[in-house]
């Protein structure tokens, strides 16, 4: 079946000599029925799952979870607000740089990717945002048989314990803890007033029947600490005995024999060590680590493979192709009041210390959220079947996501466009796993996706300009901005544009026909026997909205097809549709 995708491969020789360069080293050689590549938004989640399945026979599978990163045991993780500590920390996250983005006045976008227990799911705002119904319907459509909306609601459900309950679209019984912000600053109430102002309506639940509309975020935050997936899934059973968690050790090469992956190679600290799989191989290291580690181990484009003298195991090209990401940018205000997060910042410190203090010893208090509780979803025209624009509010100013502070009361949204129409692609720098790949997202690439963000631009500052915030709005944060014209918006978006942190694609899902697809329906690598990849990188195309909360579904639904159980029963509910199909609002 997949002989157009085959090329050379290691052989069983090739294999006995690798072992043999271990022998009489016997601690660098273990042996599980599962390798879990990753301990981020999918790793843990697998892990998790196979670890605690009893099979028929009533036997453990015994699990290996591999992170190139340190624990996650830290209160800069713990601490919500820490966040603008740990997102470039070196410590914790892996600083990637795309290539020089053309489009984009040729500039280098920073995309830090977690690299501890929890992955980016450690690092990221803590936004818990599924996506638009139509997404996963698209998914379906564009061969990814069994993702509809419906086979995927129940997983999220699965996954989710939500501050307000259950109901036909919440869960109540997951490891995951989901949560609603306190709305302590009178900022956000005068955002969604300003919403519906503009003419919008009000969300009671956008990962509900109405994605639609201003309101509250839900946030991954528990008793006013993250709830990362380490913290979700891995430390309840940390102590079970078949599960093995080997930090500091990085994949290197998924060993394949023949057709079959057979187990993996990693460094921990400096010694190379090889972990054999009797069941399969999983790689759940992101959109970047995920099809490096595929291209390292001799699985996509022959061609480009040949030229770096990687043996090819399978001809896949679709394989670091296919990369998309979200941009936005930045509208920020000075603020009239001094109502803002300002005096949370390092010149005053005196509250930062009082801040700290309180949640350290009650786990309340400005440290315990990244405030990041409203935002919106609006479409930008009549004709978008379903919002197309995400506006995340922020009452404080942060440049750089966010490493760099604003110096006085002021307040932003970040706005950005959905439906991105740009492809980019990844692709090996060379043949060292230490060496980053070249990472070329091909930002603002099509006429499309320039126009796009005009419009969002537009009808942002249309929603800052309402008299909800005529109270709080002095002007412009830069008061020289104009954003009145087509190229001054398009000046604005070129040059102060930055991501989202929503990559994906790089290993798209799809039909065994598809000739750009890495993974079928069930998560496993085309050609090769006993490999799945599980995370943002089999997305077939971007979602409405944050990807966390979506990589943790699809760990749920994939878990369930690698033990082999029934899925879970779809479930079919109602989905808001527009009063007025030719209004766009």
């Amino acid at each position: 079946m997949f002989s157009a995708r085959r090329c050379i491969y290691l052989s069983r020789g090739n294999i006995q000599q690798m072992i043999k360069r271990f022998i009489g080293k016997s601690e660098n050689i273990s042996e599980h029925d599962y390798i879990v590549v990753g301990s981020g938004s999918a790793g843990s989640v697998i892990a998790n799952r196979l670890a605690t399945f009893n099979n028929p026979d009533k036997s453990s599978n015994q699990v290996l979870l591999l992170e190139a990163g340190p624990s996650d045991d830290t209160w800069k993780i713990k601490m919500p607000a820490a966040l603008v500590d740990i997102v470039k920390n070196e410590k914790y996250s892996v600083c990637y740089e795309t290539t020089p983005q053309p489009n984009a006045n040729n500039r280098v976008f920073s995309w830090p990717r977690g690299k501890v227990m929890g992955g980016c799911s450690s690092l990221n705002a803590m936004v818990y945002m599924r996506g638009h119904p139509y997404d996963y319907d698209r998914w379906e459509q564009e061969g990814a048989k069994g993702w509809s909306y419906a086979d995927c609601l129940p997983y999220f459900k699965k996954s989710q314990t939500h501050q307000l309950g259950g109901d036909d679209y919440r869960g109540d019984s997951g490891p995951l803890y989901v949560s609603r912000g306190k709305w302590n600053n009178p900022l956000f109430r005068a955002f969604v007033d300003a919403g519906l102002q503009a003419g919008y309506q009000h969300t009671e639940d956008c990962n509900g029947f109405k994605q639609e509309g201003f309101g509250h975020f839900d946030m991954t935050l528990k008793n006013g600490m993250r709830c990362s997936t380490s913290a979700a899934y891995i430390d309840p059973i940390k102590a079970k005995r078949n599960l093995k968690i080997s930090t500091n050790s990085m994949a290197t090469k998924v060993i394949v024999e023949g057709s079959k992956a057979v187990g993996v190679e990693y460094k921990q600290n400096d010694a190379t060590k090889y972990a054999r799989a009797r069941k399969e191989v999983i790689l759940c290291g992101g959109s970047i680590n995920s099809p490096q580690l595929l291209l390292l181990s001799g699985i996509g484009n022959a061609d480009e493979l040949r030229k770096l003298g990687i043996p090819c195991a399978a001809n896949l090209p679709g394989v670091g192709e296919n990369l998309q990401d979200h941009l936005e940018v930045c509208i920020q205000y000075k603020c009239s009041k001094p109502v803002t997060l300002y005096k949370y910042q390092w010149k005053f410190p005196w509250n930062m210390v009082t801040a700290g203090l309180q949640w350290f010893i009650a786990k309340s208090g400005a440290a315990s959220t990244t405030y990041l509780e409203a935002g919106a979803f609006i479409r930008s025209s009549a004709e978008a079947a379903h919002p197309d624009i995400q506006i995340h509010f922020l009452p404080a100013v942060v440049v750089d996501h966010p490493q760099k502070f604003g110096t006085c009361h002021a307040y932003q949204g970040f706005t950005g466009t959905l439906k991105v129409t740009s492809r980019g692609n990844l692709k090996l720098k060379s043949t060292s796993p230490f060496d980053p790949p070249l990472i070329n997202p091909n930002y603002l690439q099509t006429e499309k996706d320039v126009v796009d963000f005009r419009t969002c631009v537009r009808l942002t500052t249309e929603v800052f300009s309402q008299r909800a915030f005529d109270d709080y709005r002095e002007c412009l944060l830069d008061k020289n901005l104009k954003l009145s014209t087509d190229d001054e918006i398009d000046s604005f978006v070129r040059s102060t544009s930055e991501t989202a942190y929503h990559p994906c694609g790089t290993a798209k899902m799809g039909s065994e026909n598809d000739k750009s697809a890495v993974v079928d329906s069930k998560c496993r690598v085309l050609g090769i026997d006993k490999l799945r990849v599980v995370d943002a990188s089999i997305m077939p195309s971007i979602l409405s909205g944050n990807l966390n909360a979506p990589v943790i579904m699809m760990a749920e639904k994939a878990a369930d097809m690698i033990l082999g159980v029934p899925p879970l029963p779809k479930l079919h509910v109602p989905v808001w549709k527009p009063n007025d199909p030719t209004k766009q609002r």
